[in-house]
């Protein structure tokens, strides 16, 4: 007999696992999904011309994962890689003169890492003091090495201290602060180094200089940064829903339907729904990570305070402009820019009183066939400590405030001809520092529970081929 297993939650993971099993022909499955839409945070709205993703855009090219579902769905044709040839990120700078200015940072660089130190010297963006620490950094490899090797491999650190060994103060907080914070919404000095920089760790440990390793690296050719789908990420759950639908009944997925707690029972786990309580073999619990938390805290005395991580909220505010409504403004050549996080008490940042923005994408540079020929798509990001107040607002405030903020920065701004405005409450776990050592434990306890499988972004990984990863490995070890 084949097991009846549940699936709860039908973002990117679940519907991976989910996808999977369908592939190798086991249809003995429900999946249970709250909201009324598949995918989660994944979401591309196509509108006029415009692709526009209202939750991740992309993903890493050199994680190989997404891409190659994307090919297996018959998508190859739809792949498309960033425009690497205008990759440049500028940083927000707030002068008591000027007011905001986009200074770009040097090409060449991987996060806070550059690989040309000629560019650094050039660049307006860095004092003598930091340019000094970058000069000095390859000087010191074997002490960084040293270090490195010294430290337990069962040992964890801030990114912040992981930085400021490296580059210094300045580097920290001006370059590592806003590019984390652009991904997890969180702040460097609690985030771990070894969960989310696991391979600047490793440079150091095998070259002790990051800059030298990187500069390695970039002896042979390098793919383009991301990588997406022509229509936009969501292809992804349209096509593995279409291909499940020639399997599947109505019965296998249910939209709607939140499942209120599990309960491992001497047969059978019993999971419970509004609908009533159904019976299963193995449960895979795919939802975010406080969702978890709740149905699983009674299994286990530890999960409680285990499953207890942090997660931040974000929301984006995508604008687009039509030919007419592009041609009022100008948009700098590059990918976005990054807004360094306020320092409490400084007379140049904006209000305390306003919702911070964390980073913008000028979309339309950043992929092509995302907006018609001479139009201007935006994506403005907020998260972290704004992200609470903004929860509430409505969506013509929310645009209103991503207006005038980038008019500040781009020039006055017209309405733009198609805003959308998404909410994700709770979605950036916060892989703070001691988080591997955290998973370890969790999947410990989950893995001595008979026919429990847990997974999703609050453990290895964020980044969409991460979650598929997970999603088609879990599958798999259901039916080995």
């Amino acid at each position: 007999m084949t097991p009846r297993i549940a699936i709860l939650g039908g973002g990117i993971t679940g519907m991976a696992a989910a996808y999977e099993l369908t592939r190798q022909g086991h249809t003995n499955f429900t999946l249970y999904e709250a909201s009324p839409r598949l995918g989660g945070i994944v979401e591309t709205v196509r509108q006029d011309g415009f692709v526009i993703e209202c939750g991740p855009d992309s993903w890493v090219t050199e994680k190989p994962w997404a891409r190659d579902l994307a090919i297996e769905l018959g998508l190859e044709s739809e792949i498309i890689p960033s425009e690497d040839a205008h990759r440049r990120t500028y940083l927000l700078e707030h002068t008591s003169v000027e007011g905001p200015q986009l200074t770009p940072m040097p090409d060449g660089m991987r996060m806070m890492v550059p690989s040309d130190l000629e560019a650094i010297e050039q660049s307006p963006l860095f004092s003598e003091q930091a340019k000094a620490a970058y000069r000095a950094e390859p000087a010191r490899a074997e002490e960084l090495k040293a270090f490195a090797a010294a430290r337990s491999s069962h040992s964890d650190e801030s990114i912040a201290s992981f930085v400021q060994r490296h580059f210094g103060s300045e580097v920290t907080e001006k370059i590592a602060g806003p590019l984390l914070a652009g991904i997890f919404g969180g702040d460097i000095r609690q985030l771990s180094a070894a969960a989310v920089m696991a391979p600047f760790l490793k440079m150091e440990r095998e070259h002790g200089s990051l800059i030298l390793a990187l500069q390695q690296r970039n002896s042979s050719p390098q793919a383009p940064v991301f990588t997406t789908l022509k229509g936009g990420v969501q292809s992804l759950i349209e096509c593995m829903t279409a291909r499940m639908a020639a399997t599947l009944t109505p019965a296998n997925l249910h939209l709607r339907e939140p499942v209120l707690s599990i309960r491992r029972a001497p047969a059978a786990w019993e999971v419970r729904t509004p609908a009533g309580i159904f019976a299963f073999d193995r449960v895979v619990v795919a939802t975010p990570v406080h969702v978890a938390r709740h149905l699983l805290a009674s299994l286990h005395d530890e999960f409680g305070a285990l499953l207890d991580i942090e997660s931040t909220s974000s929301v984006v505010a995508a604008l687009a402009f039509d030919r007419e409504q592009s041609s009022q403004f100008h948009v700098p050549e590059g990918f976005g820019f990054l807004v360094p996080q306020r320092i409490e008490g400084d007379q140049n940042s904006p209000s305390e009183l306003e919702p911070s923005l964390l980073a913008t994408t000028f979309v339309d540079q950043k992929f092509a066939h995302r907006a018609p020929e001479g139009c201007i798509l935006l994506r403005a990001f907020y998260g972290g400590a704004s992200a609470p107040t903004l929860l509430s607002w409505s969506d013509e405030v929310i645009v209103n405030l991503a207006l005038a903020q980038l008019s500040r920065v781009l020039g006055d701004l017209p309405q733009p001809s198609i805003a959308i405005v998404r909410r994700w409450p709770l979605s950036l776990p916060q892989y703070t520092v001691g988080h591997p050592a955290r998973v370890a434990r969790i999947e410990e306890i989950a893995n001595a529970i008979p026919g429990l499988h847990l997974l999703g972004n609050a453990f290895h990984g964020v980044g969409l081929p991460d979650l598929v990863r997970q999603g088609r490995a879990v599958a798999a070890q259901l039916l080995g």
